[in-house]
């Protein structure tokens, strides 16, 4: 018996086995390699395909959600079913059949033995991937203004045109709040806007600071009711974006965005305060100081309004995983919604008066954008390349999967600065904007 599976690890693989042994058999997809093997169903109707060496080196090299990436941003690996645009039906199928585990040694002592040891030295990876964490110690303490400032030009400065085209004509960069399922994406993204406004009951006169403010999405909507409002973000792009658009619309009076790390702005006396998709880059070892700061630019009795994207419990907390750290948001953190909103309160003199999650409404604006990227394909790779737009697809696609498989979500928390004596101020009794 012991001999007999000595022998079956003697043996050679094709490509195609070493791929579906890493998964753990039983593929429901269809997989084919360069060396003319495939593995799985011949009428799956979703299917990868490894096209050179390359894409085996990234594939045996990191065995897991990162090498695939690799080999498909770019282009050693095909996911058959799907555009690139949005391979999201092609990504459900490969989370659902493809579960990587480390091997035991004897099979990896098989894998070496089939690939050759060529393929197992590590090679560069795509252009796109951002420096390992360790290697990003050069650019300062990790969430230091200087790290900081580089993780979000690594994200958001990729062309404000491409932005354009994925998110549309809000120029909006984080969850919308469909009030239907039939309604559009602007539409959500406008209901969005005015949740967040009458949550902070915003009037005309008004001060509101928007931290992250991206293109200006919030500043303008507030600035067209009458509310004085500045922005302030960290990506260069942006700021010229926005001001621009300011001016076009001719806010100029009541509307400002800065290109400044949050920290800079040196007005306080808030009525209120938003934060739309920033904290995820500030650290969770962070949300003492940052709501701190957010605490000491309101006014007594003034609102602030923390949105966000969390994990679906409060058991785990940090770093995100490999791909969104080296791909996506450089120096990402996530944790659940009681530990955002334990950090509000813990820091004295705020009280939570309300949080909702949004998750299916961010996938179904993921769906929205990888839609875009779709329709906007040629001219999208003519703007960044095709390693880019390909790597935006996928990204979009796979945290579809993770709102819709609630590995993670979107809260919105709503706090109020309390007075010396605890007390709210003039809050009504119950809530008071419309959902």
């Amino acid at each position: 018996m012991l001999r007999s599976v000595s022998q079956d690890y003697l043996s050679k693989l094709s490509l195609a086995e070493i791929i579906e042994k890493l998964a753990g058999g039983d593929l429901a997809i269809r997989v084919a390699a360069y060396d003319g093997s495939s593995a799985g169903p011949a009428d799956a109707q979703f299917g990868l395909e490894l096209l050179n060496p390359r894409g085996a080196n990234y594939l045996a090299t990191a065995p897991s959600d990162m090498g695939l990436a690799r080999a498909y941003i770019a282009g050693d690996l095909v996911l058959d079913g799907g555009h690139p645009g949005d391979p999201y039906g092609p990504l459900k199928a490969l989370s659902d059949s493809l579960q990587f585990s480390r091997p035991n040694p004897l099979l990896i002592a098989q894998i070496t033995r089939s690939l050759g040891i060529e393929h197992l030295k590590p090679i560069a990876p795509p252009p796109q991937e951002a420096l390992p964490r360790w290697r990003r110690f050069a650019e300062g303490l990790r969430h230091s203004k200087t790290r900081d400032a580089e993780a979000i030009h690594h994200h958001y400065d990729v062309s404000n045109r491409f932005y354009e085209m994925v998110l549309g004509e809000s120029m909006t960069y984080t969850c919308a709040c469909y009030p239907n399922y039939e309604a559009t994406l602007e539409e959500a993204q406008e209901n969005k806007y005015r949740l967040v406004f009458e949550k902070l009951r915003l009037k005309p006169g008004d001060r509101l600071l928007d931290v992250g403010c991206g293109w200006g999405g919030m500043v303008r909507f507030a600035a067209r009711r009458g509310v004085h409002a500045i922005g302030a973000t960290l990506s260069r792009q942006q700021a010229e974006w926005a001001q621009k658009a300011i001016a076009e619309e001719g806010l100029s009076e009541f509307a400002e965005v800065r290109f400044s790390d949050y920290r800079d702005v040196p007005e306080s006396g808030f009525d209120a305060i938003s934060s739309i998709g920033l904290t995820e880059h500030i650290g969770v070892q962070n949300y003492p100081s940052y709501f701190t700061l957010l605490r000491d630019k309101l006014k007594t009795g003034g609102l602030l309004l923390n949105h966000t994207i969390t994990r679906h419990d409060n058991k785990i907390s940090g770093k995100a995983g490999q791909f969104i750290d080296r791909y996506v948001f450089p120096d990402g953190e996530l944790t659940g919604s009681g530990r955002v909103i334990c950090a509000i309160q813990d820091i004295g003199g705020m009280e939570v008066r309300h949080e909702e999650d949004l998750r299916e409404h961010y996938a179904m604006t993921l769906r929205e954008w990888n839609k875009n990227l779709v329709d906007n394909w040629d001219d999208a790779v003519a703007e960044v390349g095709l390693g880019t737009a390909r790597l935006w697809g996928l990204y979009m696609a796979g945290s579809r999967l993770g709102f819709e498989r609630n590995i993670i979500q979107l809260h919105q928390v709503l706090a109020v600065k309390l007075d010396d004596k605890g007390s709210a101020g003039d809050l009504p009794l119950r809530q008071w904007w419309n959902s």
